[in-house]
């Protein structure tokens, strides 16, 4: 099965946005819902049991959307989770949890699978900078099933841009240390869940590494 996100409000088709499951091997409709947004983008990410998929519907300045789908005998069984400030980031190995990003790049938060309850968030002055000149990014994920890395950035006082990787320990909500990604930039990180990421090399290829 294929998901796609179509956006087609902001596309002028006359329609809402569609999420759409297709037959992988025909490409026939299965299911689709129409969505209540007017995305710019969507980020899809497909949860460990295989049967559910999270979809996060960019807005631009409105905000960003979360929804959940599965199929069952032709039938989209859609949920959309009750914000529009929050980004999905990341789902956790087990499927138990999901990180998210606040749209305004306040706070990093990790919430329970599948009802959204918040474990716990954490602020950009729990990793000891100023929340007036430092963000958080939307960007990092699970390292592993007890760490996730959160990417802060801001500037310097001579307007030299900067960031920074942390792990936090899930299970305590605490800030352990920085992390080396050899990343280039606040998004040249994609982790993998089982102590390893990704970056990209100058030609774009990708660079495999382990935590030691």
């Amino acid at each position: 099965m294929v998901w796609v996100y179509r956006p087609d409000a902001m596309a002028g088709r006359d329609r809402p946005d569609q999420w759409v499951a297709l037959n992988a091997g025909t490409g026939a409709v299965i299911a689709q819902a129409d969505l209540d947004t007017v995305g710019h983008g969507g980020q899809q990410l497909l949860h460990q049991a295989g049967g559910q998929v999270f979809l996060d519907v960019g807005e631009g300045q409105d905000g960003s959307v979360i929804y959940r789908a599965s199929v069952a005998e032709g039938r989209m069984d859609l949920i959309r989770y009750p914000w529009n400030d929050r980004c999905l980031i990341d789902l956790a190995p087990d499927g138990r949890q999901f990180m998210t990003v606040d749209h305004e790049q306040a706070d990093v938060a990790i919430h329970t699978y599948p009802d959204g309850e918040v474990t716990f968030s954490l602020s950009v002055d729990a990793f000891g900078h100023d929340p007036d000149e430092t963000y958080v990014e939307w960007s990092g994920g699970y390292l592993n099933q007890d760490t996730v890395i959160v990417t802060l950035a801001g500037e310097t006082e001579d307007e030299q841009e900067w960031f920074r990787h942390y792990r936090v320990d899930v299970s305590s909500g605490q800030v352990q240390a920085e992390f080396d990604a050899h990343a280039e930039n606040p998004y040249d990180i994609q982790p993998l869940g089982d102590g390893s990421w990704l970056t990209a090399d100058q030609s774009g290829h990708p660079i495999r590494w382990t935590d030691a």
